[in-house]
């Protein structure tokens, strides 16, 4: 399932996912950019929305699945138009650190994505008072269908009933909310430090 994705593509739909949320550039977004993200979402492809702790790490690894067409990070969830990096990093914005998926389920359905959601990253409560989840770190899954809350709620129940994890999982399911495009420089950032993310329990 991780393997290393097809470039090319990744290079196209990059492009069509830009919106730079931290100016209001959602507004004007170029014509036919628009026109050609339409027409990817258009076909057979889907977008999923994770919050799953720091958005460079979470990308970079979701980056290296096979079936996954394009990604970008941002924020979403918040009460702050255009929010910048150091506004969320205050933890006082509301929003999340978000990865947007754009992937083809004929090669990785939604729910191998969730299975990664799962090990990447620690959705469980803290258990001491000393322990803290800043609230743009928190875990969320923002669904795009009904179908995908459903298989993300028997995801979260499954893995809680297994105790797949030794404490509670605080993991929130919502709808998708509009999602703030962070800058450039926050995009791809893994790769452009050559470096790469890493599997936690």
């Amino acid at each position: 399932m991780y393997t290393k994705r097809n470039h090319s593509l990744s290079t196209i739909s990059d492009t069509l996912m830009k919106q730079d949320a931290e100016i209001p550039s959602f507004e004007r977004v170029d014509s036919t950019e628009q026109s050609l993200h339409d027409q990817l979402l258009a076909g057979d492809y889907e977008i999923a929305t994770f919050g799953a702790g720091s958005f460079w790490r979470v990308e970079a690894i979701f980056r290296q699945v096979a079936g996954v067409i394009g990604t970008a990070v941002g924020y979403i969830g918040g009460t702050v138009d255009y929010p910048t990096y150091e506004q969320v990093s205050t933890g006082k914005t509301g929003h999340v650190e978000a990865v947007q998926v754009i992937f083809d389920p004929e090669i990785v359905p939604y729910d191998k994505l969730l299975e990664l959601f799962w090990e990447l990253h620690n959705p469980t409560a803290p258990n001491k008072d000393h322990e803290t989840l800043s609230s743009q770190y928190r875990s969320m899954i923002f669904y795009h269908n009904e179908r995908q809350r459903k298989i993300a709620a028997d995801s979260k129940k499954e893995k809680q009933n297994a105790r797949y994890f030794k404490r509670d999982i605080v993991t929130e399911i919502l709808p998708v909310s509009r999602f703030y495009r962070a800058k450039e420089y926050h995009q791809q950032y893994y790769e452009k430090m050559d470096s790469g993310g890493h599997f936690i329990r």
